[in-house]
């Protein structure tokens, strides 16, 4: 039977910076949502939504540079290993000894610094769309145009964030609201979390993957050429324990959720021990 799902709002200190977070449900059994890079936490609300009227206690974070946090200028402070440190300081924020963790793109290489750097924190891990070794070249097509334009002509940033932030986000479709939140950047900040992000550690490297003794679910899409299904695949047979799931393309689990809902649910019931009527798609 699904759960009312009570929702809130908070925040908390990370060496100085305040990060902002939505909780969903209640509970003993924690799951952290992260989302990919220049993205706000709210592109997980339907999932953390789902989840938690599962009987989940589910958590959004916008980490540092992104959504409602704190966005500062220097470059320094953004980094795949800062992100996955910010996340360990949440869940002791929380008072979580350990936690289902998962994210998107920039979200699930956050998890795997989770996972190489803290595992005893980890029940399980949901990757979807990892960016690894198949992805650098398309990487630096995507964001190297966007950190020249932010450093070269931040007025052209401005702009854009300026007329994304007047259009009232109940007006649009949830997606577009999403867009619309995902470019309405600072061009100072985004500078620097691209710059950090794309010239430090982008994911662990191999010899710290093959040795990730954490459960996890990997979601790779087909003809995505920033996030290859390469790299998901590579990552699924790198993983000691892990259950690979090929999405139809980006867009299912934004369109038609279903099957990729009922993967992670029964993923979650796995890694919590919890008895459901879904087959097990976890494979830990």
């Amino acid at each position: 039977m699904t759960l009312l799902v009570a929702e809130c709002i908070g925040e908390f200190d990370y060496a100085g910076y305040r990060l902002e977070f939505t909780e969903y449900g209640s509970g003993d059994r924690a799951v952290v949502l992260l989302h990919g890079q220049l993205m706000p936490r709210r592109m997980h609300e339907p999932l953390a939504r789902m989840l938690a009227g599962e009987g989940y206690h589910v958590y959004t974070l916008d980490l540092l540079g992104h959504g409602r946090s704190d966005k500062p200028t220097d470059p320094a402070l953004y980094s795949m290993w800062a992100f996955g440190q910010q996340v360990v300081a949440f869940l002791d924020h929380l008072g979580v000894a350990t936690a289902v963790v998962g994210g998107t793109s920039l979200g699930a290489n956050t998890t795997l610094e989770v996972a190489a750097h803290a595992p005893e924190r980890l029940r399980g891990m949901v990757i979807e769309m990892p960016v690894l070794d198949n992805a650098v070249e398309a990487g630096i097509v995507a964001f190297a145009p966007l950190l020249f334009v932010a450093r070269a002509v931040p007025i052209a940033v401005t702009a854009v964030s300026r007329v994304a932030q007047a259009v009232p986000r109940s007006l649009v479709p949830f997606w577009s609201g999403i867009m619309l939140d995902t470019v309405s950047q600072d061009p100072e900040s985004m500078a620097a979390a691209i710059h950090g992000i794309f010239y430090g550690r982008v994911a662990p490297p191999h010899h710290e993957r093959i040795a990730i003794d954490v459960p996890a679910l990997v979601i790779g899409h087909r003809r995505d050429p920033i996030h290859p299904a390469a790299d998901a695949a590579m990552l699924a047979d790198e993983l000691v324990s892990c259950h690979f799931v090929e999405a139809k393309s980006f867009l299912e689990w934004r369109r038609r959720p279903e099957r990729l809902n009922r993967e992670t649910l029964a993923f979650l019931d796995a890694c919590w021990g919890v008895s459901s009527g879904l087959n097990d798609a976890a494979g830990a």
